[in-house]
């Protein structure tokens, strides 16, 4: 994945790709990987790192969603549950089983949720993860003994998978462009081509050059997330707002609220959502909220009353309540909700099924949805496409496609098993060429990793490893600041930078950390 060779390849080409996907995070992701694995050409371009959005900040889980049942969106289940099979078996190495309990404090709990779950292990069929049971007192205690004990009668276990977005997306890219596709980050679009008033392509500059050019396509694809009303504004200065913007924040804390590999599903909040206490990388993350925002932005800020939220609402169920002086990380995320055609909604009672619009000129837009279901919105863009134009017909192959690093059965107290087969390629790495000293001991990073994110991962920033490469700013983000210079340093050296290189990208990112660190 090289991405000067990838930006002189479509400098040089005046040839029109079939397919040009404005957008890096899952949505673009899945449907460029739709395109090329089907053999049409692509270019999927970036205005920052791939998955710097949405998608790196989830609350990490691959679900059908049980709170989509209990509003009564069956389709939309059924689709989540399907994809979440399909996701666990093309990414072993990234996507696992993960049991979840609910802790009962009242007689009814248990017996209403083990009916309701067990209808979602049925929707789920084939590709079910696990059964649903109800768990009695002394058994709830023994999988997560840092429960409350006061009124506890039970719990209900459940199954989902659980995974690590950015790093997948990370992978998505790499299969992309194994499948003859073009994928670059720091691409920002800076305006449409249109041809006897049809969008015929997009004016692109490269952040990292400054250099601007122009890529000619069959079908432009609008994958943008929050941004996405940015890029119609370009096709069409009055369309209306298709999206609504909801940010969701999530805690990282200690594993010692959370010790054995059991996540914690509190159903009904006092706003009415779910909230998750979801083991991680040997952390817990904690989330969500969902509050409205006026504005999209690239790096979101938790609000107070969120994290306050979170905690006092962590802290009825856990025996030791969590504290501002917990929290190791604090990530805010934009969910892109397609927007209610009528009258305004809460967030949570928005659908979060997917929403696609073609424009006069041409350009398909496409909204909403989740991670989850990010294949199943590819193959529907590129379905809806192909059917009414000159492009060659073609079925989806990506059901069973293997994603980069495709691995079974990885060692999960491995740190380097999210890599997957690419493991062997970094210790390799790290032996030939001497790379083998910690970054952090701590989060168990070596140098290996940093140079292995620049060469074959496309990074290109500290904010680049740091957040997404490896997990770091999310995980402790006080110790990524202290490994930041060490980062920077490693970086400097394989692409040829200067130290006044290295002292900016280190003030850059110190400023960015700023927003996952509780003072």
């Amino acid at each position: 994945m090289n991405r000067e060779e990838m930006i002189n390849s479509v400098n040089l080409n005046k040839d029109t790709y079939d397919f040009i996907v404005i957008g890096g995070g899952a949505t673009g992701l899945g449907t460029a990987l739709e395109a090329a694995a089907r053999g049409y050409s692509v270019v999927l371009v970036e205005q920052n790192d791939f998955t710097k959005g949405t998608s790196s900040r989830s609350t990490k889980l691959v679900h059908g969603g049980v709170r989509y049942l209990a509003q009564g969106d069956l389709p939309l289940v059924l689709e989540a549950l399907r994809e979440r099979g399909l996701m666990k078996q093309n990414a072993p190495h990234l996507v696992k089983d993960q049991k979840f309990i609910i802790p009962s404090y009242s007689w009814w709990v248990k017996p209403y949720y083990t009916v309701g779950l067990t209808m979602y292990d049925l929707l789920s069929g084939r590709l079910s993860l696990g059964r649903s049971l109800p768990y009695s007192r002394k058994k709830t205690i023994k999988c997560i003994p840092t429960l409350k004990t006061k009124n506890l009668n039970g719990g209900v276990v459940y199954h989902d998978g659980q995974f690590d977005d950015a790093r997948f997306g990370i992978n998505l890219a790499q299969t992309i462009v194994e499948k003859g596709g073009i994928c670059l980050n720091y691409t920002k679009v800076t305006g449409l081509i249109k041809t006897n008033s049809k969008v015929t392509g997009v004016r692109v500059k490269d952040e990292l050059s400054g250099k601007e050019t122009e890529i000619r396509g069959k079908a432009i694809i609008n994958a943008t997330g929050v941004f996405i009303d940015n890029i119609r504004k370009m096709d069409e200065p009055k369309a209306d707002k298709m999206v609504c913007v909801s940010q969701g924040v999530h805690l990282v804390l200690d594993k010692k609220f959370c010790p054995n590999d059991y996540a914690i599903m509190i159903p009904q909040t006092s706003d009415g959502r779910v909230l998750f206490a979801v083991p991680w990388h040997d952390k817990i993350v904690v989330g969500t909220t969902d509050v409205m925002k006026e504005d999209a932005e690239l790096e979101p800020k938790a609000l107070d009353e969120e994290i306050d939220f979170i905690l006092e609402t962590a802290g009825r169920y856990l025996a030791e309540e969590p504290t501002r002086a917990d929290v190791k990380s604090v990530f805010a995320g934009l969910r892109p909700l397609a927007a209610p055609e009528k009258g305004s909604k809460k967030t949570k009672e928005i659908s979060r099924g997917h929403k696609i619009v073609v424009s006069e000129a041409g350009m398909l837009t496409i909204t909403g949805g989740k991670w989850t279901t990010y294949r199943q919105m590819g193959e529907d863009v590129i379905n809806r496409l192909i059917k009414k134009s000159d492009f060659k017909q073609t079925k989806s192959n990506t059901r069973h496609l293997r994603i980069h690093g495709y691995k079974k059965n990885v060692d999960l107290n491995d740190p380097l098993y999210f890599y997957g087969t690419d493991k062997e390629g970094i210790e390799t790495l790290a032996k030939k060429e001497k790379y083998t000293a910690s970054v952090s001991k701590s989060l168990k990073i070596i140098e290996a990793q940093v140079i292995w994110a620049v060469r074959y991962e496309m990074a290109k920033t500290i904010e680049d490893v740091l957040a997404r490469r490896t997990r770091s700013l999310f995980l402790d983000a006080k110790e990524s600041v202290a490994i930041a210079p060490k980062v920077a340093s490693l970086m400097a050296s394989e692409l040829g930078h200067d130290s006044a290189w290295e002292a900016a990208q280190v003030a850059t990112f110190k400023e960015i950390a700023k927003n996952y660190i509780l003072n």
